[in-house]
């Protein structure tokens, strides 16, 4: 059995470099007579930036192996690195995730996680362990927040970093893709890839596994399968919480309306499609209308946890509106690319 742990990465070099020890040190703990794994760094930056990270770490893997040969007498040395560079140019989450499941054709499973997280001990086996235990064609597990700086009370109590949270073995109805398990068998046999429409606005992994689910697919939650997810000062602030929430809303609407089957253009698919925009537009309306007024009043008595729920809620179904409406909410764009479209955003990834 063979597992292949990719990680997406665009200029975050210094994440990168502490993140691959730690890869390596969950790919040793796993590897046994019948069972390896390997790690794919894939590179999204144009410049191909992350390369002398990977090359570096490279080299200490090769002379630690080399090190541990000469101690014990007992050649280590693989015929290729555990470590793998890909550069994937081409802008966007999609096109990084896609390539992942191109290069990891012929592994049992494909593990994605994020170059912003920290795998804890027994990561990797605790997914492998849950999927060969219970057959299901995926497995998550839970992504505690690491503040980089304390966060405020608001941005405490809106629950934007929250992590996920059920019963080890749990199934659950989806998952993203900063920790996941996927059975790469199973998914190629449904020839599942991610939405390029999904490549700059993110959301392309509710898709992806709401598609899984819908093929028959089963996703577990494994308890022990825990990567904490760093979150620098930057993001630890009211408008980044709510410019997230504003995203996660168009893309909860969008996922759910192009989702929807037929998906060849027929009339009877036209027209779910026209009544799921039309139900998602209003219910996000009442939503962002109803959700802001009870934010006033919790600010008025002084309730900051009260505010910072009914503010992301309110910000929330605004996206929904625009999701509804065809409006895209950019996560993942070049700072170069930010306007023309139907698009909005700020953030570079």
């Amino acid at each position: 059995m063979h597992v292949t742990i990719a990680m997406l990465t665009y200029r975050r070099n210094e994440y990168l470099a502490q993140v691959i020890p730690h890869l390596l040190e969950q790919v040793a703990e796993f590897s046994g007579p019948d069972k390896s794994a390997g790690i794919l760094i894939i590179d999204n930056d144009p410049q191909g930036g992350a390369r002398a990270v990977v090359e570096s770490a490279q080299e200490v893997e090769a002379a630690q192996m080399a090190e541990r040969a000469k101690s014990t007498g007992v050649a280590e040395l693989p015929e290729v690195s555990r470590l793998a560079y890909v550069h994937e140019p081409e802008p966007g989450i999609v096109a990084g995730r896609n390539r992942a499941l191109d290069r990891a054709h012929g592994a049992n499973a494909l593990v994605f996680i994020d170059d912003d997280e920290i795998p804890a001990p027994g990561w990797l086996t605790a997914l492998v362990s849950t999927w060969r235990s219970q057959g299901s064609a995926a497995v998550t597990g839970p992504t505690p927040p690491a503040f980089e700086a304390d966060p405020s009370p608001w941005v405490s109590a809106s629950g934007a970093f929250d992590s996920w949270e059920a019963a080890d073995g749990a199934q659950v109805p989806s998952a993203d893709t900063g920790n996941l398990l996927l059975d790469l068998r199973l998914i190629e046999r449904l020839e599942l890839r991610f939405d390029p429409r999904y490549g700059l606005t993110g959301g392309e992994d509710s898709l992806f596994t709401r598609q899984l689910t819908r093929a028959g697919g089963v996703i577990r939650f494994a308890a022990g399968a825990v990567v904490t997810k760093r979150v620098p000062a930057a993001r630890a602030t009211r408008a980044w919480v709510l410019e997230r929430s504003l995203r996660s809303g168009s893309s909860w609407a969008r996922v759910r309306i192009d989702a929807v089957e037929p998906a060849d253009g027929s009339a009877a698919g036209v027209l779910a499609r026209l009544g799921l925009r039309l139900g998602y537009g209003v219910k996000g309306l009442a939503k962002a209308g109803v959700d802001g007024l009870r934010a006033g009043v919790a600010r008025l008595r002084g309730d900051v946890s009260a505010q910072a729920r009914y503010e992301v809620s309110s910000r929330g179904g605004l996206g929904m509106v625009m999701g509804a409406l065809g409006m895209h909410v950019r996560e993942y764009g070049r700072p170069r690319n930010r306007r023309g479209g139907r698009q909005t955003g700020r953030k570079a990834a």
